[in-house]
């Protein structure tokens, strides 16, 4: 049941709660990624520079895979491509950007659970484990989402593009500005991606998109996905539904999510 001073707050004493959350959530950004920073070595070395060196975790797997399903295609032993800072303060500024994102990235849940605080006094008790839910399921999709972008979509991406060659004399020579920049690209679209159903949930709350409308455009999606994988991936039907698994699972989350959503607007 809600506190009446909680209740009955005035614009101002909401912006200045608001304000409050922000200043926390941005504390807990400077705190993740002072030790981001601090922790040069690993950051670097092993979580950025990593899918960049044939010994990666999802290079490994697909060896592994490939091994077992005699497919040899599947083994990426070799990355043809090096890796240089032709600025002066080049590496100082990747360094400072990838702290920051990797503050973002850390503190992520909780400046979701600072925004369920700020949301919580205005939310009816009936719909107060809706929302929680909401939140968590939030969070989850971005955790999800991070972790496929970093573990599948930019080794694949990274791969295809260090073998790629208009012609064997131009040596693959990328700068560091470029590769951090692809990274953090790729590591953030995914994650936005796996927040597809919260969006759908909330579109089709208000009516915006309906279930049919997903299930009639279905086909296009699975297509497109699966142009997206053949395009990013080695030339093998393997990878390419490795990839291509995980985004059409989500695809029909969201059409679930937005038949629950659908459900809830009818009956409320």
């Amino acid at each position: 049941m809600l506190r009446h001073d909680e209740a009955y707050m005035t614009f101002w004493e909401h912006l200045e709660a608001l304000r409050g959350h922000i200043i926390r959530s941005l504390v807990a950004i400077l705190i993740v990624g002072t030790l981001a920073f601090l922790a040069k070595q690993f950051v670097f070395h092993t979580l950025i520079l990593g899918p960049s060196r044939p010994d990666f975790w999802t290079y490994r797997m697909l060896c592994k895979l490939g091994e077992l399903m005699d497919a040899p295609s599947l083994c990426i032993d070799q990355l043809p491509f090096t890796l240089q800072s032709r600025q002066l303060a080049g590496q100082f500024t990747m360094h400072l950007l990838a702290s920051l994102i990797i503050g973002l990235i850390g503190a992520f849940p909780y400046i979701v659970w600072e925004l369920w605080r700020f949301i919580r006094p205005g939310i009816q008790l009936s719909s107060t484990s809706m929302a929680l839910g909401s939140t968590l399921l939030m969070s989850l999709l971005f955790i999800l989402g991070t972790l496929f972008g970093y573990f599948i979509v930019t080794p694949l991406v990274i791969q295809f593009l260090a073998n790629y060659q208009l012609d064997p004399s131009i040596p693959n020579v990328f700068d560091i500005t470029s590769y951090v920049a692809t990274v953090v690209t790729l590591v953030l679209a995914c994650t936005l991606t796996f927040q597809l159903p919260m969006i759908i949930y909330f579109l089709a709350k208000v009516g915006i998109v309906t279930t049919r409308l997903m299930r009639t455009y279905r086909s296009h999606a699975i297509v497109a996905i699966l142009i997206l994988a053949a395009i990013i991936t080695p030339p093998d039907v393997m990878s390419q539904v490795l990839l291509a698994i995980p985004l059409v699972l989500l695809y029909e989350f969201s059409i679930f999510i937005a038949q629950l959503a659908a459900h809830k607007r009818q009956s409320g």
